[in-house]
């Protein structure tokens, strides 16, 4: 594969990477996305609140839908869809959100949605990060 069928991509408008690595990634007619998280544009992470004394209150629910609007985003930058998906990694800090996880899943992807595998992780880059995504999309290149 040539250099010039290759392409990295840092999508504006969404959380800058936490270092040297594109949002996106064409290789040929194949877009791999980053792992992903539910990390606003402004750092702020969807689904996460501190409150005045300093109680954490985190939402897999909220992170999940906000991880999968962050890839929708991301492909859309390359003219793609969720549709496009054929594979998604996904890791949980904690197997016991595996239950919220899947039914926000679910609210986006069917049985004939792309391959999937979901593991638990020690921990994410971020305290209040409960899930990270990556993704894989065939989109065939212009």
């Amino acid at each position: 594969m040539s250099r010039d069928s290759t392409h990295a991509t840092v999508v504006a408008g969404k959380a800058t990477p936490r270092g040297k690595y594109p949002h996106l990634k064409r290789a040929g007619d194949l877009l791999f996305v980053s792992g992903t998280s539910a990390r606003l544009p402004d750092n702020r992470i969807a689904g996460a609140a501190v409150d005045a004394m300093g109680t954490t209150s985190l939402d897999i629910r909220a992170q999940t839908r906000a991880v999968i609007e962050n890839i929708r985003d991301i492909l859309a930058s390359a003219g793609a869809t969720l549709a496009d998906l054929v594979e998604i990694s996904a890791f949980l800090v904690n197997m016991n959100d595996f239950g919220g996880y899947n039914e926000v899943y679910g609210e986006y992807f069917d049985a004939g949605g792309p391959a999937r595998t979901t593991v638990a992780v020690h921990q994410l880059p971020h305290p209040h990060l409960l899930i990270e995504i990556k993704a894989v999309a065939y989109k065939p290149a212009a």
